[in-house]
């Protein structure tokens, strides 16, 4: 079998196996949702990730151990990872196959030769990695933004497999819906668009994992060489090159990614290249091509980026009430020192309430996850502690249901609050409308809830009427009081729903409910009559006056039990901006935000 043969079922395998995780990662209980499969294991090989949270944490978490593998492979055998396994290599190799494959061969040598801006991802992995090395200045993680395995996972989990689920609602019984999703397809059409013009344009000029694998790589114990002197000048070898590394000449070995493509056009030409232990007879330049200065500014620069960044506040005091992060999430801090932003959390997510961040919060917290309340199909679900079991940093912890609804041995601290809720009284129905609804108390899923209700009875507009003829019940439990208004035009049932009364002014003292109230629900009405449950023990005279209330249940927020789960605001009836709305205040997570001392 030809080499590049192994090559391509390879990169067939490792992409249909990533497609599968993205597939699966989904509560449920089939085979294709989330049933111990390694969803993380794409994540958990990327040293990139590893390295950036021990760099901003000291730690290195046992499941990111596969991450050395892949290093020592690497010094092993070579840049390998880029064109073997790396699904977003295996995109970018395919896209730039299609855009080349017309051209003459001496349009594809010149199409793949190698540029000085190769040494741009080098000074990318500077400065990402800078501004995470130093957490005594305020570390931040942000090579989740440009690392390839991060941003394919993001943008096949939140956009691509949405838009393909849509026909077949195989995935998600509804519409998934994102945040940002136009962003998040935009900088992944660019990236993969751009192998049009030059061949693995991002692997090139942006990766920072490729950067990290091309310093790695100069260790490597086997690489692509010249092996004889006999070679014609021919540059075949280099037509169809991925990583611009100039095989026909003094091969630089950092941008090598093992495509063995030069080897497979070789053959045809005296087979005068080959995978070896040796250095090229041609010559290696086994160093990036990025120059001391440039990397110095690298550094600095990702050294000083983060303190200028957090000079705008927003991960401590001038932090951002919407930014309502998931539950088992650090403090904000800590949080973006392991969040990576794969969207692992935001797939997962069985209500499709947890969204990609924009700038909201920060730059930094863009494409981290947080909760939007309007989005999915309810809130942030009681039962439900998905999200932190598919965290391959552990930026939101794994935390179990007792944890969550502070329940056994977590008794005492409480249930996990991920805020609070706040009622809008200048939008609220029977607040500012007089209109009956307790939605928001009857889906708190919290026992004892944490909304509840004050009962009011308000004169409805237009409802002072008067009595042209009164028919009193004989029946105190069962009857039914008569009431003609000399009025008409009264909307026909609208007020036989259970929540309007009436009562008669001069008589409110004689009137007698079964409960011993003074106000008489309607059970109907017409245009101008008025059918009230109870009886009379006086009948209204002709002429008196009878004022229809409606009884209002206007919600409370007990914040002590508030877990901020968003359940209210989700359901709330008022369209565009909601009644209810949760806020990150009194949040479990950070201390500093608590509304109570």
């Amino acid at each position: 079998m030809r080499i590049v043969t192994a090559r391509r079922i390879s990169q067939v395998f490792f992409f249909a196996l990533f497609i599968w995780l993205c597939i699966v990662t989904a509560v449920g209980d089939k085979f294709w949702q989330l049933r111990h499969w390694p969803v993380n294991l794409f994540l958990s090989l990327d040293p990139l990730v590893a390295i950036g949270t021990i760099l901003t944490t000291q730690t290195l978490y046992w499941h990111l151990l596969l991450a050395l593998a892949t290093i020592i492979l690497t010094i092993i055998l070579g840049r390998f990872f880029c064109s073997w396994v790396c699904p977003f290599g295996s995109i970018h190799h395919f896209v730039g196959y299609l855009g080349k494959r017309s051209k003459p061969a001496g349009q594809r040598i010149k199409l793949n030769r190698y540029r000085k801006a190769q040494g741009i991802k080098y000074f990318v992995l500077a400065f990402l990695l800078a501004g995470a090395a130093f957490p005594s200045i305020s570390a931040t993680l942000q090579t989740g933004l440009l690392d390839p395995i991060p941003l394919v996972s993001r943008s096949v989990n939140l956009v691509l497999l949405p838009i393909a689920d849509k026909p077949f609602a195989l995935l998600a019984v509804t519409q998934r819906l994102y945040e940002l999703a136009g962003l998040i397809f935009a900088v992944f059409a660019a990236a993969v668009l751009l192998n049009l013009f030059i061949p693995r344009f991002y692997c090139r000029f942006v990766c920072p994992l490729g950067a990290l694998f091309g310093v790695v790589s100069r260790f490597a114990i086997w690489r692509i060489g010249k092996n004889k002197q006999a070679c014609t000048g021919c540059k075949f070898c280099e037509q169809h090159c991925e990583g611009g590394c100039e095989p026909a000449t003094t091969i630089k070995i950092a941008e090598c990614v093992l495509c063995f493509n030069c080897r497979d056009d070789c053959k045809k030409m005296d087979d005068c290249i080959s995978y070896q232990t040796v250095a090229s007879r041609a010559g290696e330049h086994t160093n990036p091509d990025i120059s001391r200065r440039g990397f110095i500014l690298s550094v600095a620069s990702g050294v000083l980026a983060v303190p200028a960044i957090r000079l705008a506040g927003k991960v401590g005091k001038g932090w951002y009430y919407k930014v309502v992060r998931p539950p088992g999430a650090l403090a904000e801090a800590e949080f973006l020192k392991r969040c990576i932003k794969c969207g692992q959390c935001i797939k997962v997510c069985p209500t499709n309430v947890l969204q990609p961040a924009g700038i909201e919060g920060g730059i930094e917290g863009l494409w981290t996850p947080i909760l939007n309340n309007r989005i999915g199909t309810s809130g942030c679900q009681y039962n439900c502690v998905a999200c932190g079991s598919v965290c391959p940093t552990s930026a939101i912890r794994a935390i179990s249901l007792d944890e969550k609804m502070g329940k056994g041995k977590f008794a005492s601290k409480g249930p996990i609050k991920l805020g609070t809720a706040f009622v809008d009284r200048n939008r609220c129905l029977p607040c500012s409308m007089n209109k009956p609804c307790i939605v928001c108390e009857e889906n708190c899923p919290v026992s004892p809830k944490a909304i509840y209700t004050a009962e009011t009875f308000n004169a409805v507009r237009n409802g002072r009427l008067t009595v042209k003829k009164a028919v009193g019940s004989t029946s105190l439990t069962t009857g039914v009081n008569t009431i003609e208004t000399a009025e008409n035009g009264l909307p026909v049932d609208k007020y036989g729903t259970g929540d309007y009364y009436c009562i008669v002014e001069g008589l409110s003292g004689q009137m007698r409910h079964p409960e011993g109230e003074q106000r008489w629900k309607i059970r109907s009405n017409t245009e101008n009559t008025i059918l009230c449950e109870g009886k009379f023990e006086t009948v209204p005279a002709e002429g008196a006056k009878v004022i229809i209330q409606v009884r209002l249940q206007r919600p409370l927020v007990d914040i002590e039990r508030c877990i901020g789960c968003g359940v209210c605001e989700h359901e709330c009836p008022v369209s565009g901006l909601k009644a209810i709305r949760i806020s990150a205040e009194g949040e479990s997570r950070s201390y500093d935000r608590q509304l109570l001392l």
